[in-house]
């Protein structure tokens, strides 16, 4: 006899999920992943993930890079879109066009892009006329 007792759905929680690119490993294409990236070889390519992309020392990429946060300490050269941090390491080299919601660079990363940081931005009053004396 078979029960009518279903199993509920298990959710997948991809943030621990994590796919790796090794050193002497080049991919040529587009990634698309729910799980986040370590990236020690090249991809030349578009590469979205809702988790967090972790760029070497070796790691290089050359496209397109959307994900929540990314770490580098290798190269990029292409279109960032990081809704979270973007984190650079002294070893880091980025060249093209940067969308992030907040930046942490330390001394010695190389960072020749154009650069915009979403996010709430307080508005400056201007009601310095208030205090003055009639």
């Amino acid at each position: 006899m078979f029960s009518d007792n279903k199993k509920p759905k298990e959710t997948i929680d991809y943030s621990k999920n994590q796919n790796k690119i090794s050193e002497g490993t080049k991919i040529v294409g587009d990634i698309i992943s729910k799980g986040g990236f370590r990236i020690e070889g090249e991809v030349e390519g578009n590469i979205k993930t809702d988790g967090r992309v972790v760029v070497g020392e070796s790691g290089k990429i050359k496209g397109t890079l959307e994900s929540d946060t990314a770490e580098f300490e290798g190269q990029f050269s292409g279109k960032l879109n990081i809704t979270g941090t973007l984190t650079l390491k002294s070893t880091a080299k980025i060249e093209g066009e940067v969308h992030i919601g907040k930046l942490a660079v330390e001394p010695g990363a190389s960072f020749n892009a154009t650069c915009t940081m979403k996010g709430s931005v307080k508005s400056i009053n201007k009601s310095h006329n208030s205090e003055k004396s009639a």
